[in-house]
This record gives C-alpha cells, sequence and structure tokens, in this order.
C-alpha cells in the first residue's frame, strides 16, 4: 500500500518509521526545501514517547542529545535577587521517564532512521486531494496513493485542503510565544536563566557549545493581527510586548535582524470531533495540538504516530477499520491533554505581581521539599501533571502484518 505523508518534523517521520516497519511504501512531501532549522524550542518526551522511541532503537541517539540544562536561575521584574531551583525536583514529579531535547534534533534523528527506507520530497507541497487517492502537487506533478496523511502542523495545509478553515477549528488560549537562536553569551552550560514579568516572560537556555535559544512567552487581552508566515511583523510584535524589560532583554532583541533561526506563533488549541475524512487522516499537530509549548504535544505527536501505524497493520491496511480505531485508542489522551493545557496556559506566564510572588513562592516550596515527596503529591491524580505517564501503549508487535514480516525476515 502506498501511504503519502504531508509534513517531515516529528510526527510524519515517526509514522514513516512504523509504517514501513508494517510494509507500506511511504512517501514524505515536506513544503521546505531541507529539514527545518527555525528556531525550535526544547521539547519534552514523556516516558510513552521514550518507550516508543527505544522500541524504534533510538534510545542511545535521543539521550545523546537531551539538552542537559539542569537549574533554572529565576529574575522577576523589580527584583534583584534570583531564585534557583534544581529542575529534577519538577521533572521527577512529571514523568519517570523524560527527556528534554530540541525540536529540531528529534527531527533530525527521526529522519535519519527513515531515510533509506521513505521517499522523501522537499520542496514541494500537496495542491489537491481527490476521493480515489488521486494527488497534485504545488509543483505540477501528480500521483495515486491509498491513503494520505496529514502530519503538517498547526496550520495544516491537509487539514484545510480536506476538513476547511483554519479558524473553524482553533481556540486561542491566552498567550504567544516565540523561539530565537542567539549566542550563548551568558555561559549557560546546563543552565536556563528565566526573566519574568506581569504578563510576559523570557527564557535563555544553552542547547550545544555556545549555542542557546531564547523563548518568548506573553498574554495579551485580545488576539494579535498578524499572518503566520509574516516573519518581520512578528519581529515587530515581539519588540513593542518586550520593550522596558531589563537585564539580558535588550541584547535578546538586538539579535532578532541577525538570529539564523526564528519561531512566533499563537499558543492555540486545536479542536475537531474528527481527524479523519475518507482516505485522509490527521497526526500530531495537524490533528489535535493541545497548545504549543503547554500540553506536551511532542510527546502525543508520537504516540499518536505509533498508534496509526499499528492500527493500521493491525487492520491490514483497511482504513475504514483502522481510522476509526485509531481515533478511539488516541482519544482519551488527547483529550486531557486539552484540558492540562487550558489550565498551563492560564499559569505558565504570571498575569499581575500577585502572580509573579506567588511564582516564588511555588518554587522556594518546592526547593525544600524532599523529591519523594513532590513525586508522590503529583502520583495521587493521572488528570494532572502525571497524564503522560498515565498512558498504556498497545503492543502492536503481534498484529498479522507484523508476524509476517519477522517470518520473512
Amino acid at each position: 500500500m502506498r501511504v503519502l505523508i504531508s509534513g517531515a518534523s516529528v510526527a510524519g517521520p515517526a509514522l514513516a518509521y512504523w509504517l514501513t516497519r508494517y510494509g507500506f511504501a511511504v512517501t514524505v512531501v515536506e513544503r521546505a526545501p531541507a529539514l527545518r532549522k527555525t528556531g525550535g524550542h526544547a521539547v519534552d518526551l514523556f516516558r510513552p514517547a521514550m518507550d516508543i522511541v527505544e522500541k524504534m532503537g533510538l534510545l542511545e541517539r535521543v539521550t545523546a542529545r537531551k539538552t542537559g540544562i539542569e537549574r533554572l536561575t529565576l529574575y522577576r521584574e523589580g527584583e534583584s535577587r534570583p531564585i534557583e531551583l534544581e529542575l529534577r525536583r519538577v521533572m521527577s514529579a512529571v514523568s519517570d521517564r523524560h527527556v528534554e531535547i530540541m525540536r529540531d534534533d528529534l527531527s533530525e534523528i527521526f529522519y535519519d532512521a527513515t531515510r533509506n527506507d521513505v521517499d522523501y520530497v522537499f520542496g514541494d507541497s500537496i495542491a489537491s486531494i481527490s476521493d480515489n487517492g488521486e494527488v497534485s502537487f504545488d509543483s505540477g506533478r501528480t500521483g495515486t496513493f491509498d491513503l494520505v496523511v496529514g502530519a503538517d502542523g498547526l496550520h495544516s495545509n491537509v487539514r484545510r485542503l480536506v476538513f476547511g478553515p483554519e479558524s473553524d477549528f482553533t481556540t486561542w488560549i491566552g498567550a504567544y510565544l516565540a523561539v530565537v537562536s542567539v549566542p550563548d553569551r551568558l555561559g549557560l552550560h546546563g543552565r536556563t536563566e528565566v526573566i519574568a514579568g506581569a504578563g510576559r516572560m523570557v527564557g535563555i537556555g544553552s542547547v550545544h557549545e555556545d549555542d542557546a535559544r531564547a523563548v518568548f512567552l506573553f498574554r495579551t487581552p485580545r488576539q494579535l493581527d498578524y499572518h503566520h508566515r509574516d516573519v518581520a511583523r512578528q519581529k515587530e510584535l515581539l519588540r513593542e510586548h518586550f520593550d522596558g524589560m531589563g537585564r539580558e532583554v535588550p541584547r535578546l532583541m538586538a539579535e532578532l535582524d541577525r538570529t539564523p533561526a526564528f519561531y512566533f506563533d499563537s499558543i492555540t488549541q486545536l479542536r475537531m470531533d474528527t481527524w479523519s475524512r475518507g482516505r485522509v487522516t490527521l497526526v500530531g499537530d495537524a490533528g489535535y495540538c493541545p497548545g504549543p509549548a503547554v500540553g506536551g504535544s511532542t510527546s502525543l505527536a508520537v504516540v499518536g504516530a505509533y498508534i496509526l501505524a499499528g492500527e493500521l497493520a493491525t487492520c491490514g491496511g483497511d482504513h475504514t477499520r483502522a481510522f476509526p480505531a485509531y481515533e478511539a485508542e488516541i482519544g482519551d489522551y488527547v483529550r486531557r491533554s486539552r484540558t492540562f493545557a487550558m489550565n498551563a496556559a492560564k499559569k505558565i506566564v504570571p498575569g499581575s505581581r500577585f502572580d509573579l510572588w506567588a511564582m516564588a513562592a511555588m518554587v522556594r516550596l518546592i526547593n525544600h521539599l524532599p523529591v519523594a515527596l513532590t513525586t508522590a503529591a503529583a502520583k495521587i491524580s493521572s488528570k494532572g501533571v502525571r497524564l503522560h505517564d498515565s498512558i498504556v501503549l498497545k503492543d502492536y508487535a503481534s498484529t498479522p502484518w507484523s508476524r509476517s514480516l519477522s517470518a520473512s525476515s
């Protein structure tokens, strides 16, 4: 069976890996001329995603590229004394198995693991999809595929073509995110420095050697007017909302015109009743983005890719059975991630001076509590910070297609 995947970030190559394992012939088309290096921020892989990475044989490569950030230094606007936090105290309460990695690095690892078995087409995009699987591309070429999967992110082209305009499915949840690649002039080396004010926050963390990423988060009372591809306008908005913030922020603003990588987007949640129609389905942020930076969307995407491929293999490629099974299997995880993201979006950026004080008080409390106590408290409810670790993965190794592949190998 021939499967076309749109998008070569994380969900697309992860899905391609599992589909080729099950004997599908996979093509991945990507609008960008090469793998994207667009300032992707650090992302979290929690236990279910890490278990899948291990099944893929990529655990060593992923852990080797982890950010290695172990400490956080918090500065508050108007306060000169910083507060230190050992991040292990927080992450051990969230997940028993966790790696923070740059999104670009994870994408490259998944691509390298699949490029010899998958037909990657860069610099092209899907222009139309017919009900019988005929696909035309922006380049003018055409092809026929049994299935088409949109793995092309929050602003999915496949979703727009098949389901309708993005505005029909998106809900802005109150904030904006920007990521800028900058030189590490602070000598961070395993440390993140955060500057927090009412309604805005900047975090600067080391990545590799002398490279650092600055992450900007800010609230607005209403949605901003800009196009998601208008980088000049996005930089203008960023300057407006961080004007007057001290410490490293003026230097970071000066880097905007020479940064090699820049990313800007709203923290928006995608809500669809179904993400399959005919021969087409969606995976990852294209179908169920809980909200960038607040909902664990990368772990959700890796799990979604694994389940979609597994259900297609279980059903022998019959999408009329596989797509509903895929949606049923991952549906609860998606809904719980949405709820968590809505709550996190309200808290991640302090909205007032009181919220700043409360944030500092919480950091001090975490510093003084035993790690075992915070972990035990977090495990009381799987609906909160432990929601990812509560996910139980199906074992698709016993599917008919998997057994036939094992017998022929």
